[in-house]
């Protein structure tokens, strides 16, 4: 009988590894497996930016890349040079391991090196981390594509969206064709950077078009305090990404006008109802479960809530709306951008040629307050 039970155990343990082998471990395959993948090249990572999203996401990624086998030790990063009381800021990187203009107080391992040429930054990568306004991208890849590894791949976790006269146009779609068809998947997630650099719990989620690269990719970010989920869904986790800054300029509103959780609340689910129309009536091949993802429902409750769009759009309400969009940036964010206000104009500017506004009445109403100069209060007249 003891002799049978331990069989049995024994059976049940190797049943188990196989299952934790297989993607049980969420992408933390061995060495061995990730070295055939690649043919027995090793993965070098690098990271287009260095704004506080930027800084945050290499903060990870450095040190995921010491503590798992298969990859290159060394994580390059691009950073705009800039001067901060009188010194570089590569140089200030590079010897205080401290972003101290975007993301001050924290610390990156030793192995983050920034570098202020972007061809420097992305010499011999296999992984680009794609993590800047995406209005730069067109001075930024060229550079890059000259430099790069052959069969590189890349990850955007750029939350915009540009629009072409026949509607949405994808960032990872943009980085496609600059980088002459390279295949790009995408990371967005209830992250607010401030608090993934702390390493306090928080989800994201890869979207990805070959597998192979979304376990890739998964396997990059994921770490105790950065859990990495993965659906097959570019378009639909990209787009939530986007649309989701522009309903958080709502929540601001709403903020700045003093409402209470209820009308945040209603706010948050016209917004994800408006959100997952939006993507249906442009893209195939949307899947429900993305909404559900960390990219969907979480990150825009965690952008309404907290994040650069809810706070400039709160301090535009305090002002009664007379306050323009430029002098609340310069004053509040040092530096950073907004895209919220940048993809709420390009939303309104599609949905009206496509004749379809009245469907997005949350979305226009945004637009209208925020550009258009209807009163703050009517962010409950939808």
């Amino acid at each position: 009988m003891a002799r049978s039970t331990l069989f049995r155990a024994v059976l049940a343990l190797a049943a188990a590894a196989l299952a934790a082998g297989a993607e049980g471990a969420r992408g933390r395959a061995g060495a061995s497996r990730l070295l055939a993948w690649r043919g027995g090249r090793t993965e070098k990572v690098a990271v287009i930016g260095s704004g506080n999203w930027g800084s945050a996401i290499a903060k990870i990624v450095g040190q995921n890349v010491l503590d798992k086998p298969g990859f290159d030790k060394e994580v390059r990063m691009y950073v705009y040079q800039e001067k901060v009381n009188g010194r570089d800021l590569t140089e200030i990187i590079n010897t205080e391991h401290e972003n101290v203009k975007y993301l001050k107080g924290v610390k990156f391992t030793e192995n983050v090196v920034a570098c202020a040429d972007v061809g420097e930054a992305a010499a011999g990568a296999t992984l680009l981390i794609f993590v800047t306004p995406h209005q730069f991208l067109g001075s930024l890849c060229k550079p890059i594509k000259g430099r790069c590894a052959r069969g590189a791949r890349a990850c955007s976790l750029i939350k915009g969206i540009e629009f072409d006269a026949n509607g949405p146009v994808l960032i990872s779609d943009i980085i496609k064709k600059k980088m002459g068809g390279m295949d790009v998947s995408v990371l967005m997630g209830a992250n607010v950077a401030n608090e993934v650099a702390r390493d306090e719990f928080c989800e994201s989620t890869v979207g990805y078009r070959k597998e192979a690269n979304g376990r890739a990719w998964q396997r990059v970010f994921d770490c105790p305090t950065f859990r990495v989920s993965k659906i097959k869904d570019v378009a639909g986790v990209e787009l939530c990404g986007a649309l989701k800054n522009v309903v958080a300029l709502g929540a601001g509103f709403c903020d700045g006008l003093g409402l209470g959780g209820n009308t945040k609340a209603a706010i948050i689910r016209v917004g994800l109802g408006e959100t997952i129309q939006f993507c249906k009536m442009f893209y195939g091949g949307i899947k429900d479960q993305t909404f559900l993802e960390s990219c969907g429902v979480a990150d825009l409750v965690t952008t309404c809530f907290g994040g650069r769009n809810r706070k400039c759009a709160e301090a535009f309400a305090k002002a009664g709306g007379k306050s323009g969009w430029d002098k609340i940036e310069k004053e509040m964010l040092n530096g950073q951008k907004l895209q919220g206000t940048i993809t709420a104009q390009d939303v309104a500017k599609v949905l009206r040629k496509k004749g379809v506004a009245h469907k997005f009445p949350l979305l226009s109403k945004i637009h209208q307050i925020a550009f258009e100069g209807a009163p703050v209060t009517d962010i409950v007249k939808f």
